[in-house]
């Protein structure tokens, strides 16, 4: 039964890529002892401050943090291999080419396991035509379990859960930064949904924070969702920190549980759907 840890960030000013580790290192330590530790969305954009006259950039700027890559990830390798768990690094934003991309990397006690590029924008991030998206559905095998990844705007797109899942993930990893409110509360309730379609367990983590130079300023509550229904709390909430606040929660989840719940729960979402498929292909359909 993994433990998984979950982290509600608020975005700090940093002086130096030590700084940054520092606060990556607290954030970390609040998930001491857990199987996995989630952080949030675009967590490496602190790393914009060290350039001159950061606080007149906008986030158009922020490709400028793809330089980090390389000892991002040597730095967060390491601490997953001193920690002896798996830690999901929130994301960055690297380079391929002439191209830039949202990519956030899970790493274990053998380094990095893999690493997924976000495949659908919002209309803020992609409107100036700065990121480009990625291609894939990813889905890694863990000790405990299959897990699929997928940033921020892909859990409000239900095709990206339903590859997830099709490749066989029970637990789907969330990292998220929105910035505003109702921004936040999409992700949650689309969270919400993709669980109870799917019957499969959800973890958000999100980023906080108030106006700084580039950022507008974040939106962040973190969750462990499940189906909402017996034996989890009837909203589905397994566990959430406080909104725009700077902790973690912490939750084990049972994959027996949660494989009895599709077998004999009130609703049978993960069967229905694909005992239904040839109806569906019937229905008027926009693809």
């Amino acid at each position: 039964m993994p433990r998984i840890s979950t982290v509600n960030a608020r975005f700090r000013v940093v002086n130096s890529f030590d700084d940054f580790t520092d606060h990556m290192r607290g954030l970390l330590d609040l998930g001491s002892g857990s199987d996995l530790v989630v952080l949030p969305e675009l967590i490496a954009a602190e790393l914009l401050c060290l350039e001159p006259g950061w606080r007149e950039a906008s986030m158009n700027d922020l490709p400028v943090i793809a330089k980090h890559e390389d000892r991002l990830k040597e730095w967060f390798a390491a601490e997953a291999r001193r920690r002896g768990q798996y830690i999901l690094a929130g994301s960055t934003l690297v380079r391929r080419g002439g191209d830039v991309f949202n990519q956030t990397s899970l790493f274990g006690t053998e380094g990095l396991v893999v690493s997924h590029e976000k495949t659908h924008l919002f209309r803020a991030e992609g409107s100036s035509g700065v990121i480009k998206t990625g291609t894939s559905s990813t889905v890694v095998e863990l000790p405990f379990g299959r897990v699929g990844l997928l940033i921020c705007y892909e859990i409000e797109i239900p095709e990206c859960v339903d590859a997830a899942v099709a490749q066989g993930a029970d637990i789907l990893l969330n990292p998220s930064m929105t910035l505003s409110e109702a921004g936040s509360w999409r992700v949650l309730h689309c969270a919400h949904a993709r669980a109870v379609e799917n019957q499969v367990y959800v973890v958000t983590s999100q980023l906080a924070g108030e106006p700084t130079g580039f950022s507008p300023g974040f939106w962040g509550e973190s969750r462990i969702i499940a189906p909402a229904d017996v034996p989890w709390p009837a909203t589905g909430v397994v566990a959430a920190t406080a909104v725009n606040r700077e902790e973690a929660v912490t939750a084990e989840l049972s994959l027996d549980v949660l494989y009895q719940n599709r077998e004999a729960g009130a609703v049978s979402t993960f069967d229905d759907r694909r005992r239904n498929a040839e109806l569906y292909r019937t229905w008027p359909s926009r693809y």
